[in-house]
Parts: C-alpha cells; sequence; structure tokens
C-alpha cells in the first residue's frame, strides 16, 4: 500500500511517518514539493492529511488563507480519488459536551475547530475517515527540541515538564477556565498505531483515535513528574496569558466505540508515559 502523509514535517505528522514507514510504503513531500492549497493529491492508495496551518493569530487575520489551508486542501486531498483519512481534533467540541462520542454533532466555538468540522464533513461525504487526536504527547521525530513549552491546549506538555525539570528549572502548569483543561491524550505514536489500523481495516466514519482516560494538565504534568523521579517542587501551578479566542474547556472524548470497531485496547496515562520514556530513550 502506498500512503501519502501531509503535514510529515510537523509533530504529528513526523510521528505518522515513524509508524508508518514499518507497514507500508510512506510518501512525505514537504509544502514545497506538494502545495495542496492549489494542487490535487498524486495518485496513491490512501492520504493521511495531517497538514496544517498553524498559526492561531494568522487564522483570524488572513481567513482566506486559512480556508484554503485546511477546507481547500482537504478537497484536494478528496479529489485525487484515494481513501482520505483526515486527522482532526477534539477542539471541534465547544468544551461543554465532555465525554463526547463518534457520533456527537460537533460545535466548534474558536477558528481552527471550525476549519477541521468543515474538512471533516469533507472527508466524511467523501466516505473517508476522520480519526480525531486530542492531547496529543510525545517527541517530534523532525526537530531534536520540543517546538514550545506550552499552549492553551495539551500538545507536548509533558515532553515540556520533563524538559524543563530535568534540568532543574522550574515549569509552571497553566490552569484556569480559559484554556483546555481537560482532555483524553494519547502518545503520538499510539495514535499513529490506531490510523494505521484504521486504514489497513478500512474502516470509515469518525474514530477518536485517544487513550482510555481523562485527565487534567495539572494531574497530567504531576503524574510525569512522579514517573519519572522529577523533583516536584520544580513544578508550579499558575493562570494562563489571556486568550486571543474562545478555548473549549472539557474536550473529553469517548473511544469505546473506536476502540470496538478496532478491536484494541487503548492506553491509560500510566502506558502513555512509559511509553514517552522508552520513545525518548
Amino acid at each position: 500500500m502506498r500512503v501519502l502523509v501531509t503535514g510529515a514535517s510537523g509533530f504529528v505528522g513526523s510521528n505518522l511517518v515513524h509508524v508508518l514507514q514499518d507497514h507500508c510504503d510512506v510518501l512525505a513531500p514537504s509544502h514545497a514539493e506538494l502545495d495542496l492549497t492549489t494542487t490535487v493529491a498524486p495518485k496513491v492508495d490512501a492520504i493521511i492529511h495531517a497538514a496544517i496551518w498553524n498559526d492561531p493569530a494568522g487564522l483570524l487575520s488572513d481567513r482566506r488563507r486559512a480556508w484554503a489551508g485546511y477546507v481547500e486542501a482537504t478537497r484536494n486531498c478528496v479529489r485525487s480519488g484515494a481513501h482520505v483519512v483526515l486527522v482532526s481534533t477534539d477542539w471541534v467540541f465547544d468544551g461543554t459536551q465532555g465525554p463526547a462520542k463518534e457520533d456527537d454533532p460537533p460545535n466548534p466555538i474558536n477558528a481552527y475547530g471550525f476549519l477541521k468540522a468543515a474538512s471533516e464533513l469533507i472527508v466524511l461525504e467523501a466516505g473517508g475517515t476522520v480519526a480525531r487526536i486530542a492531547g496529543v504527547q510525545g517527541i517530534h521525530r523532525a526537530k531534536p527540541h520540543t517546538p514550545r513549552a506550552q499552549d492553551a491546549g495539551f500538545g507536548y506538555l509533558v515532553a515540556s515538564v520533563v524538559d524543563a525539570l530535568s534540568g532543574g528549572r522550574e515549569f509552571t502548569v497553566w490552569d484556569g477556565p480559559a484554556i483546555n483543561r481537560i482532555a483524553t491524550p494519547v502518545l503520538a505514536t499510539d495514535a499513529a498505531e490506531l490510523i494505521w489500523r484504521a486504514l489497513e481495516r478500512e474502516v470509515t466514519g469518525t474514530l477518536h483515535c485517544v487513550g482510555s482516560e481523562h485527565i487534567d494538565r495539572v494531574s497530567l504534568a504531576r503524574r510525569a513528574v512522579a514517573a519519572y523521579g522529577l523533583d516536584e517542587t520544580l513544578l508550579q501551578v499558575g493562570a494562563p496569558p489571556p486568550q486571543r479566542e474562545r478555548i473549549p474547556y472539557d474536550t473529553r472524548l469517548d473511544a469505546t466505540g473506536t476502540a470496538r470497531r478496532l478491536d484494541v485496547e487503548l492506553p491509560d496515562v500510566d502506558k502513555l508515559l512509559e511509553g514517552l520514556a522508552w520513545a525518548s530513550t
């Protein structure tokens, strides 16, 4: 099977390539080599569409580019005729529905969630697969360091905490109602394995490719500190900076339907931390 991975230089995309290269023939063009905002994807068996325009401010200031980067790019994946797996997000929900099931109607409250929800419709109407991920943890396979320490979502949080505390530096975990406080995190490589399993089994529709355990971000950080034997006195809790957009507070995902359809046991937080420790060595 020939599989095209878009966004392969990103955090999620680089982990997809890392996992998929053990299963199939992977194509991973750069944005310069394949601009899906203007070009239909090449002929392959399947496309895992993980590319995004990762600029929250830009999504607000240049909405035409934002629409092209998400919705038109997704259309050009579908137009190729390949089976498309869209990597989507728990942020298609408004933060009041948790734990949301795979068939719960989305209700996004910010630009990123809206653009992903619109892209989901295109893929689902074409008979493809939507793979929602959440609170993605792990290491960036294309970069030596975590791209950011912390943002309004969960992404990279554990790696950032470990980087700081293992170097003897304090880390302040944000907590408060203005950010994504509780979610259902997953290790990037575990999400990639679930996506491959769905592709291999030709599972269509909406899937929640996440872990089995819901957790708030402060508890996740503390669990990581305990698991890796770090100095807990270096971990602080504080208020986040002001946010430009509304952020969904509670984006827990119910993935029991996905686990049943893929015939897997989803990993809990302990397994996530164990897997991250192994990946970091």
